[in-house]
């Protein structure tokens, strides 16, 4: 069935992005003639370009690299901001800030979005001073059509691994990351801390602001980016269980990198585990004191959604939204 829904969904999306592109040029004229574009009118959306890296570096080392494009809202200023994402109040009232929102993420593009990693950059305001106090990661794991939010420190933070985002890596472990604040430069970094394989896996986001001057429409800067990212996945990260990578899975399975399956089908309770665990990090006396007593369960019962509060640590899964491809 899953395989099923996938196929609809890359056919859907190549009809409906091949339209799309083909009426974009119309659109830009139009748009142009209409309303001059002028600098003011971009002031909310500062644009970034730069690169993934991903390496693994046990049991064998496997690496590649990619450029990327994101854009950076102004998520309290911006008129137009991507669908299915947090507003400024939102995100403000999960963090328990009062200053700014700023929203990282990949734009849609011709009517289809992929962001493995989108980020909510959460700031207090403390006089004349803007300091960025707590950030919340979206993760989606293409192609299993799961996305978790949980909110991290951004100058340095331990939690418990969430989600399946690889067959070629297990639940177990704990993602250490890190997130400076925007602003020329942009730097995010993950690393997968394992109980046997140590450090063993490395994922950063290096990018540079670009002058909006350069860029003379939104949607042709970004036209085909999630496209790219979605193929990148499928090319190195992704298994031959949905779709079509059997190349780069029998390259790693050359390695003697074990295959493994979606927890969902191994061990339904994950989501659970991972919270266990990474209670046990929150609660441990270096990091901090006393926080299993603190643990609330709210949210929504649906299979679909699952929300969760200890300590300072929020986390929902749901479903991403369609097609995630």
């Amino acid at each position: 069935m899953e395989v099923f829904y996938l196929l609809c969904s890359i056919l859907s999306t190549f009809f409906t992005s091949l339209t799309l592109s083909l009426l974009l040029p119309f659109g830009f004229l139009l748009t142009r003639h209409r309303f001059p574009l002028s600098t003011s009118q971009f002031e909310p959306v500062s644009l970034y370009e730069g690169t993934v890296w991903h390496e693994r570096r046990r049991p064998v080392r496997h690496s590649f690299r990619h450029s990327v494009r994101y854009a950076l809202f102004d998520l309290d200023h911006a008129p137009n901001t991507p669908p299915d994402h947090l507003s400024a109040d939102e995100a403000r009232r999960i963090t328990k800030t009062d200053g700014p929102v700023f929203l990282l993420t990949i734009p849609p593009s011709v009517g289809y979005e992929q962001n493995p990693l989108s980020l909510y950059y959460c700031y207090d305001s403390e006089g004349t001073d803007k300091l960025l106090k707590k950030c919340i990661a979206e993760v989606t794991n293409t192609p299993w059509g799961e996305r978790v939010s949980f909110v991290f420190d951004p100058n340095s933070d331990l939690v418990a691994k969430p989600l399946h985002v690889s067959p070629f890596m297990d639940m177990l472990g704990n993602w250490s990351l890190r997130a400076n604040a925007p602003g020329q430069n942009l730097l995010v970094t993950i690393s997968v801390q394992h109980p046997e394989l140590g450090d063993y896996f490395l994922a950063t986001l290096k990018a540079k602001r670009v002058s909006l001057e350069s860029v003379h429409d939104h949607a042709l800067y970004f036209w085909l980016m999630p496209h790219k990212v979605a193929l990148w996945i499928y090319w190195h990260v992704s298994g031959t269980q949905q779709c079509s990578t059997l190349v780069q899975a029998l390259k790693l399975w050359w390695k003697n990198v074990s295959f493994i399956q979606h927890p969902r089908y191994t061990n339904p309770s994950y989501r659970e585990e991972a919270l266990n665990r990474d209670r046990k990090l929150q609660c441990c006396p270096v990091l901090r004191q006393n926080k299993d007593e603190h643990m609330q369960v709210g949210g929504s019962d649906s299979a679909t959604e699952a929300e969760r509060y200890h300590g300072e640590r929020f986390f929902v899964w749901k479903d991403a939204k369609w097609p995630w491809c």
